[in-house]
């Protein structure tokens, strides 16, 4: 078969095995364990993402160690797990793909709120983020450490595993052990930098020695962290230096960032440079040469990863999100299909469900973790039904093209010229442009099965009865609710015009206005902070103010993390603990705000723009008209209740398949 990319789907020896292609999915968490069991649903969602294109996949961390045991971790050393561990690497290997188990711990790393009470570090010196102290690990604590890894990586080779990973990055233990920040031991496992990394370079020889020759190992290093006395690329590079000494290592791959004020480094978002870490990926890897280098971060497009593999800056191409959300994405490029995959979008949904105590997640996947969700395609219903589809944001899209995958008869009213709702605006601010896939996927799965579309028709119930639907689905979104502490005089003079009029207005106006804008923010998404940075290229000072403590309350770690950098750095100030007040001043420029608990009244002066986010209220006012009538009626989205992009994907979805 011939591919559009060849470099990317051509084979890599690894020791004694033989990658299929350069695609791997990198290591990430599905809570998808119980009880500290392998289960049927972990083992599927590994299954399914070999089934579609990766020739090698990571798990997420196990537990390996005797201490180890957070039951949402599958228990390496439980001997009930023995058959369970089999079984899961049998799964992947069924289809001519490789697992290889994640070798890591915390140490005194924790996301979740609250303090660990049990974490062991290398010096009693607390985490950046959670402020855990750690008990100071002994030297033959840390030795007994090196040869209980290994021991139960013996295990996972026995049951059919390829190989291992130490992620050593991340801000987790090893690289505890690696950065002057959080080692100050004396002892052979502290001082200078070749003793920092001995833990590292000893566990390594340990894994070739007790696993034997044929057994693969990757090292997953620390890049740059950030971080004061942390790991900077100068030092990356000489713990490359000594990890490539031992002649251990299968491949190496670098990620970045910490536990820390620069967690959100490891995942970024929607507002970065695309694959911004292959230049510098690249460079380290000149430290290791003859050792198989592996690509890391922000890598959605199988043209990157074509692009890295044919100009020599990596042999293999490593997804995590991107397999999240389309484990197909493999054999889809490797097809031609690209326009078929469904992308990621860098949300961090998936992330921040999981730290959230969820089960994996994804905005534009709603069938994550489905038995048969590689290259799913929906089965055909009994009969075929006439659908009406009001609204055309994802929710009504996702429904619209599903239910038309099925045979049914399936028109769509949109109230403005395209696809997309309120994510289409989203699309067009700054660092969301990714967000156009999740509409762009969905239209064309909509052409492709013969969707109706009715354009800038905001329908009422007589337009959607006149075409006798068997069923209708409600997707008319939600609106912005009224301030309280506007007048209700002042709600059709467009004086204080909601954030999305707002968005929509600037995305298409270039001219610079005096003064300032002031938003309101009773919303805390990615889109307010989004229209921040866009009005901060128009006015001359913008001012968010919040009656809670700080923005961004609604957004997972790693994405608050990036809008608190990016809000100052751009000027953007934050007016916190407050409420405005409506008055004459408001008028004359001078916007007063009162503090919600205690404490002087606060002054914005020069204010040209007021704008609200404020929590949506859903659009059904077709839900009485339409069901007066009798119609089987369905309401997804905003418009049954403001939903996030996941839940309304999700819903949509279930509509679709559900009429």
């Amino acid at each position: 078969m011939t591919t559009p990319y060849p470099n990317l789907f051509s084979p890599l020896r690894l020791r004694h095995v033989t990658l299929r292609n350069r695609l791997v999915h990198a290591s990430m968490s599905t809570r998808y364990v119980a009880g500290g069991k392998v289960t049927d649903k972990l083992v599927t969602y590994h299954a399914n993402r070999a089934r579609g294109g990766a020739s090698m996949l990571i798990t997420e961390p196990l537990n390996l160690l005797p201490r180890q045991r957070n039951l949402q971790k599958v228990m390496v050393r439980d001997p009930d797990n023995r058959p369970g561990l089999a079984r899961w690497a049998a799964a992947v290997r069924a289809h001519d793909s490789h697992l290889m188990a994640q070798i890591q711990d915390p140490g005194r790393g924790r996301h979740q709120p609250g303090r660990s009470h049990d974490a062991i570090g290398p010096s009693a010196l607390p985490d950046d983020l959670s402020w855990t102290v750690p008990h100071a690990l002994e030297t033959h604590e840390v030795e007994a450490l090196i040869q209980d890894f290994a021991d139960s990586a013996l295990i996972l080779r026995d049951a059919g595993f390829s190989g291992v990973e130490i992620s050593a990055g991340h801000g987790h233990l090893f690289h505890q052990f690696l950065a002057s920040r959080s080692n100050i031991r004396r002892d052979r496992f502290g001082g200078d930098l070749e003793g920092r990394a001995r833990l590292l370079t000893e566990l390594c020889l340990a894994l070739r020695a007790r696993c034997g020759d044929e057994f693969l190992i990757g090292v997953k290093l620390p890049g740059e962290d950030g971080m004061q006395d942390g790991i900077d690329l100068e030092t990356a590079a000489a713990v490359t230096r000594l990890i490539h000494a031992t002649s251990v290592a299968d491949y190496l791959t670098w990620c970045w960032g910490a536990h820390s004020n620069t967690l959100d480094w490891h995942l970024p978002d929607l507002h970065g440079p695309r694959s911004p870490y292959v230049d510098k990926i690249a460079m380290l890897a000149k430290q290791a040469p003859g050792t198989a280098i592996g690509a890391l971060g922000l890598i959605t497009d199988p043209n990157e990863g074509e692009r890295f593999v044919r100009d020599g800056l990596a042999d293999l191409v490593m997804l995590g999100r991107p397999l999240v959300t389309d484990p197909a994405w493999g054999i889809k490029a490797e097809q031609g299909r690209e326009a078929q995959i469904r992308y990621c979008v860098s949300c961090n949904t998936c992330w921040g469900a999981i730290v959230g105590g969820s089960t994996i997640s994804c905005d534009n996947n709603p069938r994550v973790g489905a038995d048969d969700e590689a290259d799913w395609q929906p089965t055909r219903a009994a009969e075929s039904r006439r659908i009406v589809v009001v609204g055309a944001g994802p929710a009504g899209l996702e429904a619209a093209w599903v239910a038309a995958a099925r045979g049914h008869e399936v028109s769509v009213f949109a109230a403005s010229s395209d696809v997309g709702g309120k994510t289409r605006l989203h699309s067009l601010l700054p660092g969301a442009e990714n967000l156009s896939s999740v509409y762009d996927y969905q239209r064309l799965r909509a052409d492709e099965f013969g969707v109706k579309f009715h354009f800038d028709h905001r329908a009422n119930a007589e337009d959607v009865l006149a075409l006798r639907p068997d069923a209708v689905i409600l997707a008319c979104g939600s609106t912005p609710a009224w301030p309280h502490w506007l007048p209700e005089d002042y709600r059709d003079a467009e004086f204080f015009p909601d954030v999305r009029a707002v968005a929509a207005r600037f995305s298409i106006r270039r001219s610079r206005e005096a003064g300032t804008a002031v938003i309101y923010d009773q919303d805390h998404t990615a889109f307010t902070y989004a229209t921040a940075q866009l009005l901060a290229q128009r006015y001359d000072r913008v001012v968010i103010v919040t009656s809670r403590e700080g923005v961004a309350a609604e957004e997972p770690l790693v994405n608050r993390q990036g809008i608190h950098r990016r809000l100052p750095a751009l000027g953007i100030e934050v007016q916190n603990w407050c409420e405005p007040v409506f008055d004459e001043g408001l008028f004359e420029g001078r916007m007063t705000l009162r503090p919600v608990n205690a404490g002087p009244m606060r002054y914005i002066e020069g204010v040209a723009l007021v704008t609200h986010a404020t929590p949506r209220v859903p659009n059904d006012e077709l839900v009485g008209p339409l069901r007066a009538a009798g119609i089987e009626l369905l309401q997804v989205g905003d418009c049954h209740a403001p939903r996030s992009l996941l839940i309304a994907t999700g819903e949509g979805y279930r509509a679709g398949m559900g009429v």
